[in-house]
């Protein structure tokens, strides 16, 4: 009977392992953006700075004797992902519903997803850790079995590399280790261990990645500041937040964008701003950046609304760059090649899918929001237990863009949406969704896709290329 129990289980891995060879062969030996040549630069070199997550260089030069170039990091990776998701569906086939296994497996070959885990970037190391971790969880709680020592060793593992590959992976990480950690804690207990537990890892982050793994300190961390006094500049007009002259060269050369941050490092466009802003003592700029916040509150809000639009993707013109994952490395003299005429293919389908709402991240929040909404008002058990971390997961991710994000490349909301769609197999795995729930979800989606499709259709296309992005 236990053999018979454990067949769905074992098509789904069968699948998963097919699925990730499929990756593999498609998009071998892997994508270098223009972020991983900066990495392999320091794998070569050995000299490692903060400006890209030292976790990540030093694993890749770990496996570097293992081949040049990005393919054992591009392996890694999506190995990674389908462990994790073929553990995920294989737990719910075991569990008598092998239809939403199957569903999840082919949500990790939608193109655009499966597209970006082939680019080797923090983005896509930390998505692969973290689901691992969550299948490795899934495939014990939906049993109703308490995590083995090994299994919870390996999973605070996959969840601490997580965080130090992406400064605000914290928002995401917390989340599932408070919610599905054992144990009926009250709420409350629950919550301030989020809180306790967030803070502790934004300290203790930077003191890993500078005394722990050796990296040199960079600027990194002041281009949040940088961002949002160029923002503040931008809409109050106001002559305190920079001084005339910064305010008169961002508003002729359009160094302020709510797309991203990057016309201000760049030194041809806005570097004057940038390198005055950096020269000063971090308690300098960190002053001057929260009395501009406080003198120009309604200015910040505009400046962190509009660019909160632009990651989200919500009202923005067709054609916005950073959203379809390239088949082709970015130019280098390091030896990193690029996938053939198959992930040309792969990357071109991605390419027609990323204008429609499935590649929205607002439409991800909304679907998040209907589902913490449905998983609060359902008892506990294993799957209600595993869609409510998965929601405030997503949820708690894409809250942290809303202050501290720079920039609004699709990558950076892969785990939000995977989670979500996620949560919201779980959830229909379970039972079926009440239908207050599919109304009012339903109509607040519809709205959206409405305001975005409009949007699309009414703006003009977005400049072609990152240079014309710059302006």
């Amino acid at each position: 009977m236990a053999s018979l129990a454990l067949r769905p289980a074992l098509i789904a891995g069968v699948g998963a392992a097919l699925l990730c060879l499929i990756a593999i062969v498609i998009w071998w030996p892997g994508v270098a953006a223009y972020d991983s040549v900066e990495q392999y630069k320091q794998v070569l070199s050995g000299v490692y700075d903060d400006w890209h997550p030292p976790a990540m260089a030093r694993l890749w030069a770990a496996v570097h004797p293992l081949g040049p170039g990005t393919a054992p990091m591009f392996v890694l990776q999506v190995a990674l992902y389908w462990f994790g998701l073929g553990l995920f569906a294989a737990a719910l086939a075991r569990a008598g519903r092998s239809r939403a296994g199957m569903v999840v497996l082919a949500l990790g070959a939608f193109p655009i997803f499966a597209g970006w885990q082939a680019v080797v970037l923090k983005d896509t190391q930390m998505l692969g850790a973290l689901l691992s971790a969550l299948g490795l969880i899934a495939w014990w709680r939906l049993d109703g079995r308490r995590l083995p020592v090994a299994a919870s060793a390996l999973i605070a593992l996959l969840l601490g590399y997580a965080m130090l590959v992406r400064a605000n992976a914290v928002f995401a990480v917390m989340p599932l280790a408070v919610i599905l950690w054992p144990g009926p804690i009250r709420p409350w207990l629950r919550l301030g261990a989020f809180a306790i537990g967030t803070l502790a890892a934004l300290l203790v982050m930077p003191i890993a990645n500078h005394r722990l793994l050796g990296a040199d300190e960079t600027t990194i961390t002041r281009t949040v500041p940088i961002y949002d006094l160029a923002g503040i500049a931008h809409f109050s007009g106001a002559d305190d937040a920079l001084p005339p002259g910064d305010r008169t060269l961002i508003a002729a050369r359009h160094c302020y964008q709510s797309f991203f941050w990057d016309p201000l490092g760049d030194t041809a466009h806005c570097g004057a701003v940038s390198i005055r802003l950096n020269a000063l003592p971090r308690g300098d700029l960190n002053r001057l950046w929260l009395v501009a916040i406080a003198h120009h509150p309604l200015a910040y809000a505009a400046h962190r609304l509009n660019h909160l639009n632009a990651t989200d993707r919500l009202a923005v013109p067709r054609g916005r760059e950073g959203a379809t994952p390239p088949s082709e490395s970015e130019s280098n003299d390091l030896g990193l090649g690029s996938p053939g005429a198959a992930a040309s293919g792969a990357s071109l389908a991605a390419g027609w899918l990323v204008e429609a709402p499935p590649a929205w991240p607002i439409a991800w929040i909304v679907i998040a929001v209907t589902g913490l909404w449905v998983a609060l008002r359902r008892p506990r058990g294993p799957l209600r237990d595993l869609a409510l971390a998965l929601a405030v997961s997503a949820l708690s991710l894409e809250a942290s863009f809303a202050v501290v994000s720079i920039a609004s490349d699709l990558r950076y909301h892969l785990w939000p949406m995977l989670a979500t769609a996620l949560m919201a197999i779980s959830l229909l795995a379970e039972g079926p969704v009440p239908r207050r729930a599919l109304v009012a979800g339903g109509g607040a989606l519809a709205l959206v896709i409405a305001i975005g499709a409009t949007a699309r259709i009414m703006l003009p296309q977005a400049p072609d290329g990152y240079e014309a992005m710059l302006g």
